[in-house]
Parts: structure tokens; sequence; C-alpha cells
């Protein structure tokens, strides 16, 4: 029997994005599952698996038609999918794709969420057309798919694109998340950002807009939209992070274009702005222009790149 389809999953900390794709690459449909993490992220692999038989049934979709399943995850993960730890989903020393594809019979293919999200983007999205690409995700944390010649870039334990832990700043006395001080990630990710902006809130007696609002990094933007001093103090530390850490990874592995995606991002034009201004300050005289995109697939990044990485991997 002909292979018609296959299934993108992007699974979160939270839920479990799913796609159902044709081979052509349109979507069919999309939905998402709880994920059940509880105990030790047991239930995750089963309720995909689940969830996809049951979608099979309902289409009524054969076995036969199907390629397979393409996944991201948020760990770090080899190329064949091997795991030895995930603090989101509660993984301890398992290949993830081998136990899936035992679970449902199929051919899988998974990785880092990051590394699967920027495939996405470079099959449907804003990267189209680009073979060397970094992906910089600007969340919670920070990451980056690090595309070159049409390949993510995964590492020899898959931590290639863990950019938000480049070290930025020589000053920092606040302790990263990786045990680490200066990173990226505590100047340029939306919980720095919020982070910031109270701090210069509390010392700063100036107006501000975001006096008296739940602080968030969108409030943030849009009061640099609206000319806001401290906004735009607070915007200036973070495009002083993030185009600093930037500038380093042209000089390592120097993409013809930057795609800027998560939260941060749909603040949009605004947060490429701050970037461009301190990549260029940054960045090696000699170093050729880049493009700086913003993401275009926003959360279906994922199961995008889940579906291109089973069809054409």
């Amino acid at each position: 029997m002909e292979k018609k389809y296959c299934f993108g999953v992007d699974i979160g900390g939270t839920t479990t994005k799913m796609g159902l794709f044709t081979i052509d690459g349109e979507l069919v449909e999309k939905w998402e599952i709880p994920t059940r993490t509880v105990p030790k992220g047991e239930p995750v692999l089963p309720d995909v698996a689940d969830a996809i038989q049951k979608k099979m049934s309902e289409k009524d979709i054969a076995f036969e038609e199907v390629v397979g399943i393409g996944y991201g995850a948020p760990v770090s993960m080899t190329a064949d999918g091997y795991v030895t730890w995930s603090a989101n989903i509660g993984w301890e020393e398992m290949n993830v794709s081998k136990k899936l594809a035992e679970l449902t019979g199929m051919k899988v293919i998974g990785g880092n969420d990051v590394n699967v999200a920027g495939m996405g983007e470079y099959w449907r999205g804003a990267a189209q057309g680009y073979k060397n690409v970094v992906m910089i995700t600007i969340g919670t944390g920070v990451g980056a798919a690090i595309i070159a010649d049409g390949k993510v870039i995964v590492g020899a334990t898959g931590g290639a694109g863990e950019v938000g832990h480049i070290h930025v700043n020589d000053d920092c006395k606040l302790q990263c998340g990786c045990g680490g001080y200066g990173c990226l990630e505590q100047y340029g990710s939306a919980t720095a950002v919020v982070r910031l902006a109270k701090e210069l809130l509390e010392k700063d007696e100036r107006p501000s807009v975001m006096r008296g609002q739940e602080m968030t990094a969108k409030v943030v933007f849009d009061a640099v939209k609206e000319g806001d001093a401290l906004a735009i103090e607070v915007a200036e530390q973070f495009g002083d992070a993030i185009g600093k850490g930037l500038a380093a990874v042209v000089a390592v592995v120097e993409p013809e274009a930057f795609i800027v995606g998560g939260g941060v991002s749909k603040a949009g034009d605004v947060v490429l702005d701050y970037i461009k201004k301190y990549y260029q300050k940054y960045a090696y005289p000699a170093a050729p222009k880049k493009e700086f995109l913003l993401a275009s697939l926003g959360n279906d990044a994922g199961i995008y790149g889940g579906a291109y990485r089973v069809l054409f991997e």
C-alpha cells in the first residue's frame, strides 16, 4: 500500500502538540493532548502512541500508509534518540526514539524541541530558501537550532545550540540555572527581561507605563514601542546580550540568516531592532551581512519540523 501520511509530534512539559501530515507536507489536522509526566515521564510515550493510533482509526488510515513519526522534546538528545536526563519530562537513561518505535511499530526520528522547530521553519517557515541558518528561540530560556547545509548540528551528546549559556557578562553575581554566572540567558530571555524591568523600576523613580502592571516581556516591549525610557533601557540590555551571543555564533558557524522565535519574538520587529543593533556592534568586522527574520510558524513549528525529519532524514 502506498505511503501517504506521517505524524509530527511536539512534546512539551504541559501539553503535547500533534499533527497529521500528508507526505507532500500538507497539514491535515492538528490537536493536543496533556503531557502526563508522573512518574518519571513514563506515561508520555504510551499517550503519544495511543493518540496516533486513535487518529489513524478515526481517519481510517492503515498502518502501511504511514511513513513514520517525527518528534521533538525539551531535552538534550543524541542523534539516535538517547536521553540521559530531562528536567521537564522526567526521563532518565532511555532511548526515546527506540521506545516510541516499539510502541507503534513505526519509523521514529526525534530530537531536541528547538532543533526540530528550527527544521520546521527551514521547511515551511521563515527560513525557507536558506541552507545555513540559526534559529534562536527566546522564551523562559534561550536556545538555538544550528542548521548547516540543510542539516541540524546535534553535537556529541545532543548539546549543540545551547547558546543561552554563552558567557556575556563578567560582573554578574546571579547564578544561572546551569550553575554558571553571566550567561546570555540571564540577560536575553523573557525571564531576564522581566527581572531587569522589576529591578530598574525599584531603583529608578522616573515615570513608566510599566508601573502597576503584572510584568511580562510583552509589557516591556509594548512600553518600548510607546517610547518609555525605562523600558528602552531594559531593551538595550536585552539587545546587548543577544547581539553579543549571536556575534560569537557567527564566528563559529557563519549562517546566512538568523530566525528569531519563542515568546519574546511575538513583540515583533522591535525585538529585531535591538538585536541587530548590538549584533552589528560585536560582530567581527569582516563578517558578511546577515538577515534577521521573525519565525513565522509559531506553535506549529515543532510539528512541522517533526514531519520534515521523518519524511526527509
